[in-house]
C-alpha cells in the first residue's frame, strides 16, 4: 500500500507540469487565432470610407471626442473661357484695336481677321501690334489670320470665314467653353469679368442663336432665288450677283433664320467643323447660293439635329436698333441709345462708328476703361494697371454681371421649358 502511495505522488508532480504546460499551450492558440481573426474583419470594413467605422464607435471613445471641424465645400465648376472672332474690313484697324482692348482677357482666346479688301499696310500694321504688345505676346492668346479671306457681307464667304475661326479655335486650345463672333463694329456693354461670372453657373451646352422658322418675305426673297458670292473665287470684292433661276424651299430640312451674331457652345462647334453627321456639309453647299447666309446656316443646323435643338436659347445677347420692318442694315447707335443698351441687359451692341462719343460714355460708365487700356478686372496687375497679368482665375464680377444674369434667367427659364425653341 506504502508503495502504492508513493507511486502516484511521483506521477503527480509530471501530470501537474504537464496539464500546465497543455493549458498554455491552448491559451496562446486561441490568443494568436482571435488577433489573426480581428486583422481580417478590419481589412474587411476597410473598404468602406472611414466616417462609417468611425460612426459606429461607441461615445465613450476618446476618438468620437476630437472635433475634426466642417468638410470642405466640394469645388465648383471652372470659371468659364470664352474664344472670340473679331473681324474687320478696310478701314476697321482701330476700331478694331479698340474694341479688342474692351473685350480681352488673358483666360479667353482670341482670333482677329481684317479681310482682303483691307489694305496690306492695315493688316501689316496688326500683326506688328500683336507681336510686339507686352500682354499679348507674353500670354499667346491673341491669333490674327494673316492669309486674309475675300469676305463679301451677305454671302456664304463670310459663313467660311466664321467656320475658319472656329477652326483655329479648335486647333489651338480645347481649354474654352463658347464660342463669340463679334465685328470691328460691335462693343461690349459689360466686362469680362462680369460675362465670366453670368456664365460659370449655366450648362456648358447652351447655344445663344437668334432664330425662327417663320421666314415670311424671307422665304420669297432670300430663300428661293440663288446667287452667286465672288468672294469664293475672285481676289477683289465685288457684291453678290442674282442667277435667273429660282428654287424650291428645301423639304430634307426645315429651314430657319435670325441673327448672324451668336455664342455658340464648344460642342456644337466641333459638330459644326468635324461634321460626324453629314448635316453641317449638306447645308453649307446649300447656302453658298442663299442669300444673307450667316443670318441661316448656324439656325438651320442646330434646329435640325435633335441634340442640339434643345440646348438653343433664342437670343444673340445683342442690342440692336432696327428698322420696322427691319431694313439691312441696323441703326448707327448713338449717345441717344445708351439707356435702351443699358436696360437691354445685353453683353454686346451694334453697330458703332469709329471713335462715336457714346464709346467713350460705354468706357467710363459700364466697363471703367481708360482711353488705349484694357478693361480693368482682377487679373490686372502692374503700374499703370493692367500692364501686367496677375491672377487670371480671379474675377470681380460688377453691376454689368447682374444684368446679364437677369437677361439669361429670363431666356432660360422658355428654353427649359420649350417654348420659343426652335419653332
Amino acid at each position: 500500500m506504502v508503495s502504492m502511495l508513493n507511486m502516484e505522488k511521483k506521477w503527480v508532480f509530471p501530470l501537474v507540469i504537464t496539464s500546465l504546460i497543455c493549458t498554455i499551450l491552448v491559451v496562446t492558440c486561441f490568443n494568436m487565432g482571435l488577433v489573426s481573426s480581428v486583422h481580417k474583419i478590419n481589412s474587411i470594413f476597410s473598404i468602406f470610407p472611414a466616417h462609417i467605422s468611425m460612426n459606429q464607435r461607441k461615445p465613450g471613445y476618446a476618438e468620437s471626442k476630437i472635433d475634426t471641424g466642417p468638410l470642405p465645400p466640394p469645388s465648383g465648376p471652372a470659371l468659364p473661357r470664352f474664344a472670340y472672332l473679331v473681324s474687320g474690313s478696310k478701314g476697321d484697324l482701330e476700331k478694331l484695336w479698340r474694341t479688342l482692348h474692351a473685350l480681352y482677357h488673358p483666360r479667353n482666346q482670341y482670333v482677329v481677321h481684317l479681310d482682303l479688301e483691307a489694305p496690306a499696310v492695315e493688316r501689316v500694321t496688326l500683326a506688328s501690334r500683336i507681336a510686339n504688345h507686352t500682354v499679348f505676346s507674353k500670354v499667346g492668346n491673341v491669333y490674327m489670320i494673316t492669309k486674309a479671306n475675300m469676305v463679301t457681307y451677305r454671302g456664304p464667304t463670310m459663313v467660311a470665314n466664321t467656320l475658319h475661326a472656329c477652326a483655329i479655335h479648335l486647333n489651338r486650345s480645347k481649354n474654352w467653353d463658347w464660342f463669340i463672333n463679334l465685328s470691328a463694329s460691335d462693343y461690349p456693354l459689360v466686362t469680362q469679368d462680369d460675362l465670366i461670372d453670368a456664365f460659370s453657373d449655366l450648362n456648358r451646352n447652351l447655344n445663344f442663336i437668334e432664330h425662327t422658322s417663320q421666314l415670311g418675305w424671307k422665304a420669297d426673297k432670300r430663300a428661293m432665288p440663288l446667287i452667286i458670292d465672288p468672294g469664293l473665287y475672285m481676289s477683289t470684292k465685288s457684291d453678290i450677283f442674282w442667277t435667273s433661276q429660282r428654287r424650291a424651299l428645301p423639304t430634307a430640312f426645315k429651314l430657319f433664320t435670325g441673327s448672324a451674331w451668336t455664342v455658340l457652345s464648344h460642342s456644337f462647334v466641333e459638330f459644326c467643323v468635324w461634321g460626324w453627321d453629314n448635316l453641317p456639309r449638306t447645308l453649307l453647299m446649300y447656302y453658298t447660293n442663299f442669300l444673307s447666309s450667316p443670318e441661316g446656316y448656324f439656325q438651320t443646323v442646330v434646329c435640325n439635329v435633335p441634340e442640339f435643338a434643345k440646348t438653343v436659347v433664342n437670343h444673340d445677347l445683342h442690342y440692336i436698333s432696327w428698322d420696322t420692318p427691319p431694313k439691312q442694315h441696323p441703326h448707327i447707335l448713338t449717345l441717344n441709345d445708351m439707356d435702351k443698351m443699358i436696360r437691354s441687359n445685353a453683353a454686346f451692341a451694334r453697330k458703332f462708328s469709329q471713335d462715336d462719343p457714346v464709346l467713350d460714355k460705354i468706357d467710363k460708365d459700364l466697363l471703367g476703361r481708360e482711353k488705349g487700356s484694357f478693361t480693368p478686372g482682377a487679373w490686372c496687375s502692374g503700374n499703370p494697371k493692367c500692364l501686367k497679368v496677375g491672377d487670371m482665375n480671379k474675377i470681380k464680377p460688377g453691376p454689368g454681371a447682374q444684368r446679364v444674369r437677369q437677361l439669361i434667367a429670363k431666356l432660360s427659364t422658355k428654353a427649359i421649358l420649350g417654348r420659343d425653341q426652335c419653332k
